[in-house]
């Protein structure tokens, strides 16, 4: 179980859900967990990462390219299924499928199996096993369906199929950027027999189908090949071109090849990206499984992608870029390959003039980064998002408008990435105009009080959502501040001329002493002296304080919103997801472990973990509080949501479905950052474990500053291990423990002792 996910039933009702469960990709395209034969109906999807369209007024969304993996078999249908198993090898990133169908004499098997290609990420290889219990003809058809699944389209136009010379030809044009899309498909029926009985190509509805008769013997095999490659305009100027001779390379170098390619790519994957955990079988799969989803979806061929809030498992929330990436993705990412860190991180840079644009609409200077970004940076967010169920009316909702701690998310991974790496050479080109200008709109958002001679952050919506438009909400405050502290660092560790010439581009050359006042006088709710607490926002004690049981007892409508300006929480204590807890994790070190242990358990209670951002805070606070039982409850339900299938997938005939990429990277924090408790910082690694009683050890890889040491740790001891290709020596510290790892050296340290043992080189 700890690579391979299964199922031995078939059952219709899943087919939607399984397409997210047992997704592939290659950060190029994603292809949903769907069967060979399946169509739109069936929410078939081949998403491509960065090509967005728009249709009419409808919402802006990624495209779904023509299914080049279609096949079936004609005769077959779900009502005459004998048997039916499919699987999902997370080691290398291929679906396999076997299915037995009862035909009028005998029965009739597929077997396939499918992976989008690691090292080349325009293509995708499937490899078919055809047999029957009698001799027979079969009509297989197969090729490429244009007729596709969208939420917001069609999105292609001009649709053309062609055929030249065995491959299958499908290209078509978007609307909005007029951009080519092609897919082209070849097909390699392997024999020692003629079987081979007749081929034709039609074209009809969208489908541009090569229909063959096979002719099969009892029990003998017949193996057929498929090759599909994907290309847009945004990669070549001549996707027809570019695409054809892909998928004829593709048949030269041959499906063993290529899968073998693909497994190498993969191996050394897992091997910097895999946890252990021993002890506990469903934990292990769950973190791999969590891993996986976020290494099928990491643009590591591109830099100037990022990675959606659904990642490629369809166009839910338009395919566009939340905090998500920021907050819960990158800080894997950064640990396990940096460089693709650096590229998501570039994604913000990219869209700086989006960012600005934004700003200026509402009035402000600076950088105020998208809440829904797409490639340009312009906002995808609407101002009505929700639909009040009782009146069917929009409502106006302040995620887009109010939620201003995206800007200041961005600055915090943005320092983060640089104190773990040491790449002060993207700080210098990239980050620090970012910082410069998200500072800067800070600068023209906050409010001076007099008579409180302070700084205040008013009218903002925090991460709960539920409660929107309060002022001084904690972790926005806190954020912001931090925005001020990374300028100000920035400002002196940049070379005089370098600073000035940014300082003047970004127009805060007379605002460094102003920005030094703000900081030190910027109000971040304090720690109220009789409870510890942290008040989320100015007020928020005031507000009725129910139990989530009762909340849920006054709910009406199963789908009706529960915040903004009508919800029912909205004038209770009930939030929405992990608020001051949030800022509590990201800023630990300036709070005690009493202080993070009396606001758990306020708002542990209240919070209704809406989002599945929520569970893994709260399970990292609980592991960092050694309340190991709470820490395990809320890292299971974060690191199975995508294998539960308990999400909801529509609302009424509208999906809302997917993947959940920003669990997939809180189930990772839950482990590393808060069972082993570590934290990488300019000084070092930096642990405080603390792990479930019934797990005996767990072990992963950690990097500072381009150094990686391998981590071992059980219930005594830890086991640091420097890789001897090292060139520094690595600060480390358990607790209190301060020691060091030299190149090559294993050192092993107890807990609560004070004797570190090197075990030597």
């Amino acid at each position: 179980m700890s690579w391979t996910l299964s199922e031995c039933t078939y059952d219709a009702a899943k087919v939607v859900q399984h397409g997210n469960k047992y997704l592939i990709g290659n950060g190029y395209m994603g292809f949903r967990g769907t069967l060979d034969e399946c169509r739109k109906e069936s929410l078939v999807g081949c998403m491509l990462a960065g090509l967005y369209d728009q249709v009419g007024n409808k919402w802006r969304e990624p495209i779904n390219a023509p299914n080049g993996l279609y096949l079936r078999i004609k005769g077959t249908s779900d009502e005459n299924i004998e048997t039916h198993a499919q699987s999902l090898d997370i080691r290398i990133a291929e679906f396999e499928r076997a299915t037995t169908w009862r035909m009028s004499e005998g029965s009739v098997s597929l077997k396939s199996k499918r992976f989008a290609c690691a090292d080349d990420v325009h293509l995708m290889v499937a490899r078919y096993e055809l047999s029957s219990t009698v001799d027979c003809e079969v009509e297989i058809e197969s090729g490429i369906d244009a007729d596709v699944w969208d939420i917001n389209g069609p999105h292609l136009k001009s649709v053309r199929c062609d055929n030249e010379d065995g491959v299958l030809i499908v290209k078509a044009t978007t609307h909005e950027l007029e951009k080519d899309v092609c897919v082209c498909e070849r097909f390699d029926i392997m024999c020692k027999n003629n079987v081979l009985v007749k081929e034709t190509v039609r074209r009809h509805d969208l489908q541009n189908i090569r229909h063959s008769i096979i002719k099969l013997k009892a029990n003998e095999v017949v193996k057929i090949t498929k090759y599909v490659s994907v290309y847009t305009e945004l990669d070549v100027s001549d996707v027809e071109k570019a695409s054809v001779e892909s998928v004829n390379k593709a048949v030269v170098v041959g499906y063993s090849e290529l899968h073998r390619k693909h497994k190498i790519v993969w191996e050394k994957r897992w091997n910097e990206a895999d946890v252990e955990i021993k002890g506990d079988v469903e934990a292990q799969f769950a973190i791999r499984y969590s891993l996986y989803h976020l290494m099928i979806i990491a643009p590591m061929h591109s830099d100037r992608l990022s990675i959606a809030a659904r990642g490629l498992s369809g166009q839910v929330y338009k395919g566009a870029i939340f905090w998500d990436t920021e907050i819960f993705m990158i800080p894997f990412f950064t640990q396990v390959f940096p460089e693709v860190s650096r590229s998501l991180l570039n994604f913000r840079a990219i869209t700086l003039d989006g960012a600005k644009r934004k700003a200026s609409e509402y009035g402000f200077e600076g950088a105020f980064f998208a809440w829904e970004s797409q490639e340009t940076g312009d906002d995808a967010c609407s101002h009505f998002n929700v639909t009040d169920v009782f009146t069917n009316r929009p409502l106006r909702t302040y995620f887009r408008d109010k939620q201003v701690h995206i800007s200041a998310d961005i600055v915090y991974a943005i320092w983060s990435y640089y104190e773990q790496t040491g790449d002060w050479k993207f700080i210098q080109n990239i980050g620090a105009r970012i910082v410069f200008e998200c500072a800067k709109f800070f600068l023209s958002y906050l409010h001076y009080k007099p008579m409180k001679r302070r700084y205040e952050v008013l009218d903002v919506t925090g991460p709960d959502e539920y409660h929107e438009r309060i002022h001084n909400n904690a972790y926005t405050n806190r954020m912001i501040k931090h925005v001020f502290d990374v300028t100000l660092i920035i400002c002196n560790r940049l070379d005089e001329d370098n600073c000035y010439k940014l300082l003047d581009k970004t127009g805060l050359s007379d605002d460094v002493k102003l920005i030094q006042d703000i900081s030190e006088r910027l109000f971040v709710p304090p720690i109220l002296e009789e409870t510890l607490l942290v008040e989320q926002f100015n007020g928020y004690f005031t507000l009725e304080d129910i139990s989530l049981e009762q909340l849920r007892s006054r709910i009406l409508d199963k789908t009706e919103y529960l915040g903004g300006g009508n919800g029912i929480a909205t004038n209770t204590q009930i939030l929405k997801q992990a608020d001051v807890i949030l800022m509590l994790q990201l800023f630990n070190e300036e709070y005690s472990d009493e202080v993070c242990k009396r606001n758990w358990e306020y708002y542990e209670p209240r919070t209704e973990h809406g989002s599945s951002l929520s569970s893994c805070v709260y399970a990292i606070q609980a592991a960092k509080l050694g309340q190991a039982e709470w820490a395990y409850k809320y890292f299971m339900k974060t690191a199975t949501i995508d294998l539960t299938g308990e999400s909801k997938q529509f609302i009424g005939p509208l999906y809302i479905g997917g993947t959940h990429p920003v669990a997939n990277g809180g189930a990772w924090m839950a482990v590393v950052n808060g069972f082993a408790g570590m934290k990488v910082n300019t000084h070092g690694i930096a642990l405080k474990p603390h792990l479930p009683k019934h797990w005996s050890c767990i072990s992963f890889k950690a990097r500072w500053h381009e150094q990686c040491v391998e981590i071992e740790i059980d219930h005594e001891k830890v086991i640091f291990i420097a890789l001897a290709i090292n060139t520094e020596t690595v600060g480390l510290s358990v607790g209190d423990q301060k020691l060091v790892c030299e190149p090559g050296e294993c050192v092993e340290c107890l807990y609560g002792m004070e004797n570190c043992v090197e075990q030597g080189k």
